[in-house]
């Protein structure tokens, strides 16, 4: 495995766990940071042996956003600063690489997610939080508009007075007003245990069975009922005739628990 200056990664039991580790700044992500993530998932995407991903941090935070400190980020009277050149380069690339990676990923939410470390947050497939960690946006406060897709995500999920109440007020929201709009998926003080857990149940699924599901369901939010009909149909005639299937019916009629390979 490669090594890692701001993140750290683990593999436990077909789960790869990565770790952002830069606490002394509540995980803020400079470039190099966000660079490692998107490469630790290209990793595990590719390692046939590792079936999900748990992304965390390590402290109290689980990410502030982007590191300010980073001189790529601050403008000057003379020469501005290109912001949409870092959210092309840095920030939508990170996201892209959890909302495409094929083996589902787990955020385990240990502290505060502000910023775009809310993007990085709700990018993941299931969200385990603990029950003190706030979500703050915080751009209004900087003269910004929230990025990295998390105008999309909150819209969708809070319509568009509360968003705009979200983010222009910037009053945080706790784990369990999350939970209550649908947002995330658990609130435990045990949220690695529990995260740990989930992984556990997926890494038995079908691997091929998984990715299609999260590449549907993604979709739908985009597509007509009739659209998403049609590709419903594409998708299980290809996973009908994967040898996944067959497995799983040898499997229902033989009462044991299935061996899925993902082909």
């Amino acid at each position: 495995m490669t090594d890692f200056t701001f993140i750290t990664t683990n593999i436990q039991s077909c789960t790869m766990e990565i770790t952002i580790n830069r606490p002394k700044v509540y995980n803020a992500l400079n470039f190099d940071a966000k660079m490692e993530i998107i490469r630790a998932i290209r990793q595990a995407n590719k390692d046939e042996s590792i079936k999900s991903i748990i992304l965390t941090s390590e402290g109290k935070a689980f990410c502030s956003g982007q590191d300010l400190n980073d001189r790529a980020v601050q403008g000057a009277e003379s020469a501005p600063v290109d912001l949409g050149h870092t959210l092309e380069t840095e920030w939508n690339p990170l996201i892209n690489a959890i909302k495409n990676s094929k083996k589902l990923i787990i955020g385990a939410i240990n502290g505060v997610a502000a910023g775009a470390g809310l993007s990085v947050a709700l990018a993941c497939d299931f969200i385990v939080a603990h029950p003190k960690a706030k979500f703050i946006s915080g751009f209004s406060a900087l003269g910004l508009a929230p990025d990295a897709g998390s105008s999309f995500t909150f819209v969708k999920a809070m319509g568009y007075q509360r968003t705009l109440e979200f983010f222009l007020f910037n009053k945080p929201l706790t784990s369990e007003k999350l939970l209550e709009v649908g947002m995330i998926n658990r609130v435990d003080e045990d949220y690695l245990g529990v995260s740990r857990a989930m992984a556990a149940d997926i890494n038995k699924m079908a691997p091929l069975s998984l990715e299609l599901i999260k590449k549907s369901l993604q979709g739908a939010q985009e597509l007509s009922f009739k659209e998403s009909m049609d590709k419903e149909t594409v998708t299980q005639r290809f996973l009908g005739a994967s040898n996944d299937y067959q497995e799983g019916l040898s499997a229902f009629f033989e009462k044991r628990g299935p061996n899925f390979k993902g082909s």
